[in-house]
């Protein structure tokens, strides 16, 4: 599981270093796309290719379903942790995100995601307000008890 926070620099060539404990679980390397929040997403083998039969199960004649699949699989790329543990991310994802120089890797449980530091600062900020938060996940009915 993806867990915690991260902060790494990006080099000359836009290759990341990934904490060893995320590096773990992508030793059969894994998949990089654009994110939902201006951000990126890395996902396993297992996760992708779960999301892909998801998707892929839509209705193709739905244009929201359509959208998705661009927005998500134009965006993809595979990749491969190289001996010290960098990932590269090809220039138009590091473009789409906003990354220069800088960013900070956010585990989120079967994936991470890549933000740039001061969009993932407000976003960490918006999560922070505990009222708007009881707002804004009173319908996810999320729950401490065993399924």
């Amino acid at each position: 599981m993806f867990l915690g926070q991260y902060r790494h620099a990006l080099d000359d060539k836009g290759r990341l270093t990934v904490p060893a404990r995320f590096r773990e679980l992508l030793e059969a390397g894994g998949f990089v796309l654009q994110g939902f929040d201006r951000n990126l997403m890395v996902l396993t083998p297992t996760t992708f290719e779960a999301m892909t039969a998801q998707i892929n199960q839509m209705n193709m004649v739905d244009p929201k379903a359509r959208e998705l699949k661009r927005l998500l699989f134009s965006t993809a790329d595979r990749i491969e942790p190289d001996r010290n543990g960098r990932i590269l991310l090809p220039q138009f994802l590091r473009e789409l995100a906003g990354l220069d120089g800088e960013a900070v890797l956010v585990g989120v449980g079967d994936y991470f995601e890549i933000w740039a530091p001061a969009a993932w600062e407000a976003q960490f900020a918006q999560l922070q307000d505990a009222e708007a938060n009881a707002q804004r996940f009173v319908g996810l009915q999320l729950s401490a008890e065993k399924a």
